[in-house]
């Protein structure tokens, strides 16, 4: 089985795949990993694969350097079943182009938007060629929220839950409906941009904000919470002859 971990900047998902299928994951903290040992306990792991958007500190150094199984770190210089076309390889986040290879492994020959709504959002473009062109960050869902509080001197941190009016009331509804009708805005300007360009675009939605998945923007034609696991478990496979 291949063991799939991806250190993201505010949890690390752990992941194990049979063949092309998730049989397990779990969630945990991007400190410590204190459920690896027991994940690696539970199944027969052949190899492994780790991103990760953060520096690791010591502890998870040792604990991913102890491993006793083939255990690969995704980097610039990781041979990927794409062509990327980023033009500063060693700045691109690997869940970023895990996500883009996760989305092109389910539709080879498709042009592809792919839209990761986590601590950051992030918009990734894929062609039919299979040439990841690059894509944009913006500030994602509890990004905008603390910011908002954080750099002025009287607006409240407001929470995502709660009343979401088209025109806020008052100033909790105000900036509730500022910042998700904003991403609703950003993100569906996104798509009619690239839908104009590219006609059967096809898009993907993923991500680990509550936002992901509980939005109303129609466009969206697929919706995958692991798609970066996906994709890093392609690359796993690439990497070891399964072309």
């Amino acid at each position: 089985m291949n063991l799939i971990i991806d250190i993201g900047n505010t949890v690390a998902k752990m992941a194990l795949f049979d063949g092309a299928t998730m049989v397990d994951i779990v969630y945990d903290s991007n400190q410590s990993l204190n459920s690896l040992r027991e994940l690696c306990s539970k199944y027969p792991v052949d190899k492994a694969i780790v991103a990760t958007v953060i520096d690791l500190n010591e502890s998870i150094i040792n604990q991913l350097n102890s491993l006793d199984v083939p255990l690969l770190w995704l980097n610039s210089q990781t041979k990927l079943p794409v062509i990327n076309l980023y033009e500063t390889p060693d700045t691109l986040g690997g869940d970023r182009i895990a996500a883009a290879i996760g989305a092109y492994e389910q539709f080879p020959d498709k042009n592809i938007l792919i839209i990761d709504a986590g601590t950051c959002i992030t918009y990734e473009f894929i062609d039919a060629k299979g040439q990841y062109q690059g894509g944009n960050i913006s500030p994602g869902l509890q990004m905008r929220f603390k910011a908002l509080n954080q750099f002025t001197g009287r607006l409240p941190l407001i929470a995502r839950e709660g009343r979401l009016l088209s025109i806020g009331k008052d100033t909790e509804t105000a900036i509730r409906a500022g910042v998700v009708k904003g991403m609703e805005y950003e993100i569906s300007g996104y798509i009619e941009a690239m839908k104009h360009k590219y006609p059967e675009l096809l898009v993907f939605l993923t991500g680990g904000d509550d936002f992901s998945f509980d939005t109303n923007i129609k466009s969206i034609i697929f919706a995958d919470r692991f798609l970066v696991l996906k994709g890093l478990n392609r690359i796993l496979n690439y990497n070891n002859g399964r072309i």
